[in-house]
């Protein structure tokens, strides 16, 4: 039986700057396993998938590709080699159909036969059990048949290595075992399935082997049913784990927060808050649970200002927050910081450095024509330090960062502010363990200083553990509000489904 490697990465080097992305690496893939890629944000799974698919070159070290060196210029040259990368940030035309994005860049010669390639996809569709509608638009598909597509996109171009980064870190629980169904499919079939995750017991559910990356070097490979949890993660941290998370005793101050009868209404005017009232108190965490979709997103940005209330009251600090925008809200002095699930898009500006990302929050203060920059690299330094943010040097795009390191400066940024009321979206999703654990422990201290902080999660054990009271969210509407310490995830995942308990005094 043929054994040579799909992929083999031979002491693959790569740096940028001072940093040192990949460091002599080594990896080797063979067809009919899922494989999975784990290290912290900044251990370099992006840089080495990246030089495997095309998009960055190796300053040293071998790609083989079925036995073959190759030396890839673009990602074009990956494709030809049948290397198909999925990324969490997905490349479609919105404005286009299915149909029209995987045939989009194919050469279409006289003898281009549309009912022949519209056979192959279907082909493909049934072989692989790929559930996608061809002739739908990919502005009116929901997150997982986008997925799909993208995986249909790569096999119909002849992809038998499928490189998937983050791929369900915005997925429902079914959307990902959907996804889980085709990938096992895809390692019957022959194929070569490289798996990037932070989520354990996803690694654990479907992968065969896993290699475990830490500062820039593959530290070692093991088969699953020899490894555990444990294990991984103090391979990755490079020291033991303490996965624990201290939820500080303290008891409650002043009501600080007040929802009251809260609607709000999407672009199609329909309701997507319906008519929820609840409070929130300094010196108190209160977790929002519900599942993806459930209005967690349009009350923080309701509450930040962003999103139009259709009726009800926002009370902050006495203020009735209704109607007025988020430069409103600062110039009456209002404490208040908002760290949105959308990190680069409504959280942090891509092309700026960290120096110019935390004057957005500063400029506006200052008097002057002039503005001083020397507090803020001042505080841009500290965060460095404090955060320990890996980056070249403050002056340096964000875009090309971590997405750890990324959320580290938004966080640090927000907390620097001394806010009164935190409001955090999803402030770990797609982040390695040891930044979920440096975010938590960052949460609790700004709990012990007083700060009221309404934190939205996906994970249930965690909101347990680090949360005061937690409010569920099932289709725009509050099906309960409980005591973290004493209601099981059982009762909150039924909540989270529809099931109503009686509420506490909110």
């Amino acid at each position: 039986m043929d054994r040579t490697p799909y992929v083999s990465i031979e002491n693959i080097s790569k740096t940028f700057g001072k940093v040192v992305a990949n460091n002599n690496m080594n990896l080797t893939i063979y067809g009919g396993e899922i494989h999975a890629l784990l290290g912290e944000n900044g251990a370099g799974k992006s840089t080495l998938m990246n030089m495997l698919s095309g998009v960055y070159m190796p300053d040293g070290g071998s790609i083989f590709i079925h036995g073959k060196n190759m030396k890839f210029t673009s990602p074009k040259d990956a494709i030809k080699a049948g290397i198909g990368m999925i990324y969490q940030h997905f490349k479609l035309v919105e404005e286009m159909t299915a149909k029209q994005n995987i045939l989009l860049g194919q050469n279409r010669g006289i003898f281009f036969n549309n009912k022949l390639e519209i056979k192959k996809i279907n082909d493909i569709c049934e072989k692989f059990h790929i559930d996608v509608d061809v002739n739908k638009y990919v502005c009116d598909m929901a997150v997982g048949e986008r997925q799909n597509l993208e995986i249909l996109k790569v096999l119909y171009r002849g992809a038998d290595i499928l490189v998937l980064d983050e791929p369900t870190t915005v997925f429902t629980q079914s959307e990902t075992q959907k996804l889980f169904k085709i990938m096992k499919k895809m390692k019957e079939e022959g194929c070569a399935i490289i798996f990037i995750s932070h989520k354990m017991n996803e690694v654990m559910e479907i992968c065969d082997k896993i290699t475990v990356l830490r500062k820039g070097e593959a530290v070692e490979t093991l088969e699953k049913e020899k490894t555990t949890p444990k294990q991984l993660t103090e391979l990755m941290m490079g020291r033991k784990a303490d996965l624990s998370i201290n939820n500080v005793e303290k008891e409650p101050g002043e009501v600080l927060l007040e929802i009251s009868g809260l609607k709000v209404l999407n672009a199609e005017n329909a309701e997507v808050i319906k008519d929820i009232s609840f409070s929130l108190r300094s010196g108190e965490i209160l977790g929002i649970a519900g599942i993806a979709g459930s209005g967690q997103k349009e009350l923080c940005e309701a509450i930040a200002g962003i999103q139009t209330v259709a009726s009800g009251e926002i009370i902050l600090e006495g203020d009735n927050l209704v109607g007025k925008s988020p430069r409103d809200i600062i110039n009456k002095g209002i404490s208040m910081s908002f760290i949105p699930e959308d990190r680069l898009g409504m959280g942090l500006v891509a092309s700026m450095d960290m120096v110019d990302n935390l004057l957005l929050n500063d400029y506006h203060t200052q008097k002057g024509i002039f503005i001083d920059r020397k507090p803020v690299v001042t505080k841009a330094k500290e965060m460095v330090s404090r955060f320990e943010i890996k980056t070249p040097d403050i002056y340096h795009p964000i875009k090309y960062l971590s997405g750890g390191n990324i959320q580290k400066i938004l966080v640090g940024r927000e907390l620097s502010m001394r806010p009164k009321i935190l409001i955090m979206a999803y402030a770990v999703r797609g982040l390695d363990i040891n930044t979920c654990y440096t975010i938590y422990d960052l949460i609790s201290k700004e709990k012990e200083k007083g700060t009221a902080i309404l934190y939205i999660g996906e994970e249930l054990d965690v909101l347990i553990q680090l949360c005061d009271r937690i409010m569920v969210l099932c289709d725009g509407t509050v099906t309960g509000i409980v005591d973290a310490n004493d209601d099981s995830r059982e009762k909150i995942g039924m909540m989270m489904v529809g099931n109503t308990v009686e509420r506490e005094d909110i």
